[in-house]
């Protein structure tokens, strides 16, 4: 079953020309995380890992749109994006099965709690199952106490912790 897009929104399949478009929307993610002078690094990853294997959707506000104006550009249309989510594949590292992972999941802050974050996460499901998956994977920051909220309350469990320790 589809994704459920709150009314006043709609998915849509993102394409090899909105790399741009993905790489602001993870910049946008990690401003309001962490303060970094750069994020050129960002468009490398993208570069490095988007691809038909690493399906992008996006949520579009109809109200934003324009839709009464069919003439707007795919590339007009593709501004008027509220929330993505970009998947790909990782391993388990304890069993080895291949499982999907989440890259990215971002909605503005002026959408957020309208049902997009869950509606995206069903798309991530959706789309894990076709493929077989067994799990889906996801890294949070411990500071992204709403995403933690979003993700424990569908049913996410830490499974295992990323630690740094800086070398200055």
């Amino acid at each position: 079953m589809p994704a459920v897009i709150p009314t006043g929104y709609r998915l849509r399949v993102g394409s090899g020309l909105e790399r741009a478009l993905l790489v602001q929307f993870m910049q946008r993610t990690y401003q309001e995380i962490e303060l970094v002078d750069s994020y050129g690094h960002l468009a490398q990853t993208v570069e490095q890992y988007f691809s038909r294997e690493t399906p992008l959707w996006w949520v579009d506000c109809l109200t934003t749109l324009g839709l009464a104006h069919p003439s707007a550009t795919s590339a007009a249309r593709s501004h008027r994006a509220v929330a993505c989510l970009w998947m790909g594949t990782a391993i388990d590292q304890v069993y080895g099965d291949q499982h999907a992972h989440i890259f990215l999941l971002y909605v503005l802050p002026e959408h957020r709690r309208q049902g997009i974050g869950r509606a995206l996460m069903h798309q991530a499901e959706v789309w894990a199952r076709a493929r077989g998956d067994r799990q889906i994977g996801l890294q949070v920051f411990e500071s992204n106490q709403a995403a933690l909220n979003l993700y424990q309350g569908l049913g996410f469990q830490t499974k295992s912790l990323w630690m740094v320790k800086p070398l200055t």
